[in-house]
């Protein structure tokens, strides 16, 4: 059984832990808390972030993307029609291209706001940047998410899925980082239908069951989190 260090409400943990479901995967779970920077942890991987996916063999894994790719080359195969990277080359770049967009533009500008201030902070202690949350952070991320809402809803206003045809890596880490902002209410869904609706179909999936039974103690989700018609 592989082993994948993760954080609850890291988003390219909650990626990883979506395809890897996806492919009818069953990992042994390891919470991290990566601020603390726990010796044994900063062994699989120096840079100290999550997810890392440690295989039976002892191989280490580090990162959402490097683990896709991982993944893909290790297990895709198998996946025959529903492979989560497409096997066409212009197909594989687009993917790419909004792996790259939600993992890294949507997590700077939104993800990483919301879920360090809100979320994180918590629990940290002062020596490791706990404190309250720094509004200025959140309102820019709520500004922010706005604009990556009109961009899914037009991606799928002229596709079936955010890159093509089928459900691809793309969906998840997009539908991953959203989960994050959804639990904590900060997704104006009512902007617009057509990403509303999208996100409705990846939530439905039952490789999301585990992501909505995540709880932050001390604090409840926005009351349509875990609601599939909402």
């Amino acid at each position: 059984m592989a082993t994948l260090h993760h954080s609850s409400f890291c988003p390219h943990s909650r990626f990883v832990r979506l395809v890897m479901a996806e492919m009818g995967m069953e990992p042994l779970l390891v919470e991290e808390r990566p601020w603390e920077r726990r010796e044994d942890f900063l062994m699989l991987n120096p840079a100290g972030t999550t997810p890392v996916l440690v295989e039976e063999g002892g191989l280490a894994v580090p990162g959402g993307s490097v683990i896709a790719e991982y993944l893909d080359e290790t297990r895709g195969l198998g996946l025959s029609g529903i492979r989560l990277l497409p096997e066409a080359p212009a197909a594989r770049v687009e993917v790419r291209r909004l792996l790259d967009w939600f993992l890294q533009k949507f997590d700077q500008e939104v993800t990483a706001y919301l879920v360090t201030e809100k979320i994180h902070k918590r629990f940290m202690t002062s020596q490791h940047g706990g404190g309250p949350p720094d509004m200025n952070a959140i309102r820019a991320a709520r500004s922010n998410v706005r604009y990556h809402l009109k961009y899914i809803g037009y991606l799928i206003s002229r596709r079936n899925w955010l890159a093509g045809s089928q459900l691809t890596y793309a969906d998840l880490a997009a539908a991953a980082h959203l989960s994050c902002v959804d639990y904590l209410g900060d997704v104006p869904w009512d902007e617009d239908e057509m990403a509303r609706h999208w996100y409705a179909r990846v939530k439905s999936r039952p490789s999301f069951r585990s992501l909505l039974a995540d709880r932050v103690a001390g604090m409840a989700p926005a009351e349509h989190y875990a609601d599939l018609d909402f």
